[in-house]
């Protein structure tokens, strides 16, 4: 991939936002070319539309669009991670990647102690965070909108993941989508 692309980042794509943030998103893997291409995670690719749009509207992002890593966007009490922190084979994270770096996913949720909410998006977000904080997979079932409660207090959610796969069949909506921020804006005001 760095030869065909040599102007892409290329490397293992770091968490982005707010350092005392309240809210923690969790997604699958940097993009091929998106965060891959970028260096930030859900920028410059379809997914980011509907998460960079969804952020902005709940308060969360000065603006509602992400193309480039050195654009004006910031995050206010919310931090975007990845599961797998560098681009996967085929574009989806095998389990032995989700493995390997679940160390860096269970570091990112135990030195973020204002963490309030954590949202996953997808179900291999899911188990991975299951994974990170020490769970058993069975634990905590994933489904569109699921809030749970963690032994620690803070609270779960899932939601489909923002992929153009999920939007284009309409799996996702932009009103689903709200929803889960909803909830969340909910968590968090409370």
């Amino acid at each position: 991939m760095r030869r065909r692309n040599p102007d892409y980042h290329g490397r293992p794509v770091l968490p982005f936002g707010d350092p005392r943030a309240r809210l923690l998103i969790v997604g699958l893997a940097p993009g091929m070319h998106g965060a891959n291409r970028t260096g930030r995670p859900f920028t410059g690719d379809f997914a980011g539309i509907l998460l960079y749009e969804t952020l902005h509207a709940f308060g969360f992002g000065s603006q509602p669009v992400s193309l480039a890593a050195d654009d004006d966007l910031t995050l206010t009490d919310c931090r975007i991670t990845n599961a797998v922190k560098c681009l996967p084979p085929e574009n989806k994270p095998e389990p032995a990647e989700i493995r390997t770096c679940n160390h860096y996913l269970a570091a990112e949720l135990s030195t973020a102690p204002d963490v309030r909410v954590i949202l996953a998006l997808g179900l291999v977000a899911h188990k991975a965070v299951l994974m990170a904080l020490g769970l058993k997979q069975s634990a905590l079932t994933f489904g569109h909108g699921a809030r749970h409660v963690l032994p620690d207090g803070r609270i779960f959610i899932d939601s489909y993941h923002c992929s153009r796969y999920n939007t284009q069949t309409r799996r996702l909506t932009s009103a689903d989508f709200q929803n889960v921020f909803r909830k969340i804006r909910d968590e968090l005001d409370a």
